[in-house]
């Protein structure tokens, strides 16, 4: 039997509508595929999905009825890690879930549920780290903008933080891996595409785009940080732990005097 490779448009959504397809055309052999990272098979029959939004509705809700709401959050969170191969595993993992008259998230016998939640919890642990680690600068247009390089594609988890914590002010956070970011403007946060220059570095404080009063407070803040780190009672490995070094070079306490 060949096996039917489903293309679809990365979103989750598109992702929905070819599980759909699956149950819908009732396909044995099938696998998923981002349509940024899709390869010519030589013994697959590609298709290309398109996202139909009351479809991957109707299998969300669905599906939700098989799980518990964590484990529909896992779903979520693992779809979002982009992990190569993950469309396949959450498939598999679906397809259990509809053959079961139980509630199947918590059954960690099965490969795939066990799988999902481990890559759910990667998700979430990375989450947790931009929510902590993401460190806002004041441009000229009054805009606090910040830039981040997750492992995983977290923004879509981070938004309603910082919209509750930052309600006051417009602020943007720009994903420098995925080349989209998240924009505040005092009412509503909008998914926005940004074009950087060829060489920009996101590490230095330009002064041409960052406000005067910006390079005073990261002063400050580069001096309280001094202060409170007690030379005699450092513990590097345990600080690495809770700040790993990829988030260094984004953090302004840690730049250079």
């Amino acid at each position: 039997m060949q096996e039917k490779k489903l293309i679809y448009d990365g979103t989750f959504d598109g992702f929905l509508s070819a599980v759909f397809y699956v149950f819908e055309h009732k396909i044995k052999l099938a696998s998923i595929e981002n349509e940024f990272v899709a390869q010519n098979g030589l013994f697959s029959e590609d298709i290309i999905i398109i996202t139909e939004e009351d479809k991957a509705n109707r299998l969300w809700t669905g599906l939700k009825s098989k799980v518990s709401s964590q484990g529909s959050y896992q779903i979520y969170y693992a779809f979002l890690s982009e992990q190569l191969g993950v469309e396949n595993i959450l498939l598999d993992y679906i397809r259990y879930a509809f053959s079961s008259t139980l509630k199947v998230d918590k059954n960690y016998a099965h490969p795939s549920v066990l799988k999902i939640a481990q890559i759910a919890k990667m998700v979430g642990r990375e989450k947790h780290r931009m929510e902590a680690f993401v460190r806002f600068r004041l441009t000229k247009d009054d805009v606090y903008f910040a830039n981040i390089e997750p492992d995983f594609n977290v923004l879509p988890l981070i938004s309603k933080h910082f919209k509750r914590r930052y309600a006051d002010q417009k602020w943007m956070i720009y994903d420098i891996s995925r080349h989209y970011g998240l924009y505040y403007d005092l009412n509503k946060v909008e998914i926005i595409n940004m074009e950087f220059p060829k060489h920009f570095d996101f590490t230095k404080t330009d002064e041409n785009l960052f406000k005067e009063q910006e390079f005073e407070f990261q002063k400050l803040w580069q001096d309280y940080f001094k202060s409170t780190n007690i030379e005699s009672r450092k513990n590097m490995k345990l600080h690495i732990r809770h700040v790993p070094k990829r988030y260094w070079k984004y953090l302004s306490e840690k730049q250079p005097d």
